[in-house]
């Protein structure tokens, strides 16, 4: 059962009087003050079934870089239940962890709390309410009574009430998306991001003046905060899936430190807005490096090598250096931002899903990313199961286009068999060949042959295959005469051939076999 869950805790008590469970955190003991919560538990963790009861509270422990002042000592760390607006954080403060607990057993106490209160009140537990299903009955029922409304409206009012009575059910399904955001962000305190209101955002924004691009997502405009730090403001215009998309990135982001990860600064939930805030990156994404046009100031090979380990650094760091696994599934050049120093910062987390460090396979109930940067077993399922390979299939294909400076597809180009570039520079290994670098020095020559053939094993048919984001580095960060040249390139699993066939050849990138894939053009 271990394996399966999410985020497992121990039940010490149910109430069946008022529908209420006692839990704790496994990593809380009673008799070792040093342990802490294993887990960030919050409402985000629960299941449809649970909610946290009235007599839970979240508990946040800040850790500042100097000292605070306090009507009780001066300290460098301290605790604060309840929920967390900006005004509570002092300077140069930030929030360590969060977690739960009961509020009647700290109330019990008319004084200070110290560390042995805190900590015995988190080995006490927390409450969840628990409600039982609906039965399938009601749910048909209620079904058929919108159903009815419906044409009882229709037939007595007419068209023009029947469309009010459809803009207030469109009304509450928004208003429904809305608390379902507010629920998430009232109960998950483990964010250091700053909530903001929207007369904040227009203020920030000098009310929308400079717009620094768009998406499927909305419009991202340039601020300023008071401090006189710039920020880059993302508009969520076009909700999806109940605030699903808003949910992971905060989700998500809004935990995680690394040095190769964009910052959020904050957020606006207020009525139908919704913003996110994050540092500002002056060079902007790296696409319009790779894809410079004739004239622009092109990166240099090590400088776009350096990018490209960092790239891989950041979400080495999402797969395996948090306490949840996170899969970000949209890797792709638009989404790696670039500081004033051109260090990359990894961005966008909308379609970002997080699962247990453990699971080697999830579950998906439809395919996520942008095409021509989507792992093949998000179409083919008879290939192997979607896993944190899908990532280092999307980074396999992003290092591609680094390396070569060209998109990967490219239906201009001038010669036909260079049209997608990954199949013809496997075919160039297979045949021996060397492709040419105009201008490239022995160095950068190097580099390049590195970048590729690392790309390559990622974007291998079979996630089997791809190595680890762990391996990947390896690979960059060694020397290329000691790379294995990975097997040739195959488009779809109806080109898969018989291993022993593969290995038997005296070259492994090679085969007689000419393959050929009408899925081609789909990438």
């Amino acid at each position: 059962m271990a394996s399966t869950c999410r985020i497992c805790v121990l039940v010490i008590a149910i109430n069946y009087d008022n529908f209420t469970i006692r839990v704790v955190d496994p990593g809380i003991r009673n008799n070792d003050f040093s342990s802490i919560p294993r887990y960030s538990l919050s409402i985000y963790n629960l299941t449809s079934h649970l909610r946290l009861a009235s007599s839970t509270t979240p508990i946040t422990f800040f850790k500042c870089a100097k000292a605070v002042n306090s009507s009780v000592m001066r300290t460098y760390n301290y605790v604060k239940h309840g929920n967390i607006t900006a005004s509570n954080m002092e300077d140069g403060c930030r929030i360590e962890w969060t977690t739960l607990m009961s509020k009647s057993f700290l109330y019990e106490k008319e004084r200070n709390f110290s560390y042995h209160d805190i900590h015995s009140a988190l080995g006490y537990g927390f409450e969840l309410q628990f409600r039982f299903l609906k039965t399938r009955r009601r749910f048909v029922i209620y079904n058929w009574k919108i159903l009815g409304t419906y044409f009882l409206i229709k037939s007595i009012f007419g068209v023009p009430f029947l469309a009010a009575f459809l803009i207030y059910k469109r009304r509450r399904m928004h208003l429904s998306m809305y608390s379902s955001i507010e629920d998430f962000l009232q109960s998950d305190n483990n964010l250091i991001p700053i909530r903001y209101s929207y007369s904040d955002i227009k203020k920030m924004t000098s009310r929308f003046n400079e717009k620094l691009g768009e998406g499927g997502y909305g419009s991202v405009f340039k601020g300023k905060l008071r401090s006189g730090r710039f920020v880059a403001v993302k508009m969520l215009e076009k909700p999806k899936a109940n605030g699903q998309d808003f949910i992971s990135e905060v989700a998500t982001i809004g935990r995680i430190h690394h040095f190769n990860m964009v910052q959020l600064v904050g957020y606006c939930v207020e009525g139908s807005k919704r913003a996110l805030i994050y540092n500002f990156m002056p060079n902007g994404s790296l696409d319009k490096y790779i894809y410079c046009k004739e004239g622009s100031n092109p990166l240099s090979c090590r400088k776009m090598y350096e990018i490209s380990l960092g790239v891989a650094q950041g979400i080495e760091y999402l797969h395996q250096g948090c306490d949840m696994q996170i899969l970000h599934f949209d890797i792709k050049p638009h989404n790696i931002l670039l500081d004033e120093n051109f260090i990359p910062k990894i961005s966008d987390f909308g379609l970002a899903k997080l699962y247990p460090v453990g699971n080697t396979i999830v579950s998906l109930t439809a395919a996520r990313g942008t095409m021509g940067y989507m792992a093949p077993e998000l179409f083919y399922k008879n290939i192997g199961g979607v896993s944190y390979k899908a990532d280092v299939y999307s980074f396999g294909m992003l290092l591609m286009e680094m390396a070569s400076r060209r998109k990967n597809l490219n239906t201009s180009i001038e010669h036909s068999s260079q049209i997608y570039f990954p199949l013809w520079v496997s075919n160039q290994f297979c045949m021996g060949k060397e492709f040419e670098m105009d201008d490239a020095t022995e160095e950068e020559k190097k580099i390049i042959k590195k970048m590729i053939i690392a790309a390559l094993w990622c974007i291998q048919l079979k996630p089997s295959d791809r190595p680890s984001m762990n391996k990947v580095i390896e690979m960059l960060e060694g020397e290329v005469e000691c790379l294995q040249l990975p097997p040739k390139l195959l488009l779809c699993p109806q080109q898969e051939m018989p291993r022993d066939n593969l290995h038997g050849n005296s070259n492994p990138m090679c085969s007689n076999t000419e393959l050929t894939c009408s899925t081609l053009s789909a990438r």
